[in-house]
């Protein structure tokens, strides 16, 4: 039987990509998906929950009602998981990652809420609940800033790179003594 795709054949590639050339990736599947599960942990044990989202760079963003379980969960326990991904057809087609951090609450009137809001959608919820969109939503709004991002891509064993590859925040840059004084 001939092979559809013959560099999904072992060996498989250890390349990692470039970081330009990552980051670029995992933007574009942020940014062309809207759901993705956050799992959260509480006093009940694990839950993993779909989530409508929007993204912001490599942060995603989200409302919810406050007394619902995985508030409370975040309220309890800052640290998620995120996992986002695109249709599957086939191996070949596979692509997501698995983003890690904490899960950051910011009401209305907090000072970083603003950055956020700007590309946060709220009109689109609106609409869908018949509320007047000359009033902005004033949900909390939940944001996740990932330390680290698991990103698979099956289709970069074709050009001899890992299918899976692994993305870290760059540490903050301390000021130098120059700029300092």
């Amino acid at each position: 039987m001939p092979l559809t795709n013959p560099w999904l054949s072992d060996p498989m590639p250890a390349d990692q990509l470039p970081q330009q050339r990552l980051d670029e990736r995992i933007l574009n599947l942020l940014s062309s998906q809207n759901m993705c599960v956050l799992a959260t942990a509480g006093s009940e044990g694990p839950l993993a929950t779909p989530v409508r989202y929007y993204s912001l760079d490599f942060a995603v963003m989200f409302t919810a009602a406050p007394r619902s379980p995985k508030m409370r969960n975040i309220a309890a326990d800052a640290r998620v998981s995120v996992g986002v991904f695109a249709p599957l057809v086939g191996l070949a087609s596979s692509r997501g990652a698995q983003l890690f951090g904490e899960a950051r609450m910011l009401p209305p009137g907090h000072p970083e809420r603003d950055h956020y809001w700007d590309a946060f959608r709220w009109e689109n919820e609106h609409a869908e609940r018949g509320r007047s969109l000359a009033e902005p939503l004033s949900d909390t709004l939940v944001v996740i800033e990932p330390n680290r991002i698991v990103y698979t891509e099956h289709w970069l064993r074709r050009e001899g790179f890992a299918a899976r590859q692994f993305w870290q925040r760059p540490p903050l840059s301390k000021p130098s003594e120059e700029t300092a004084n």
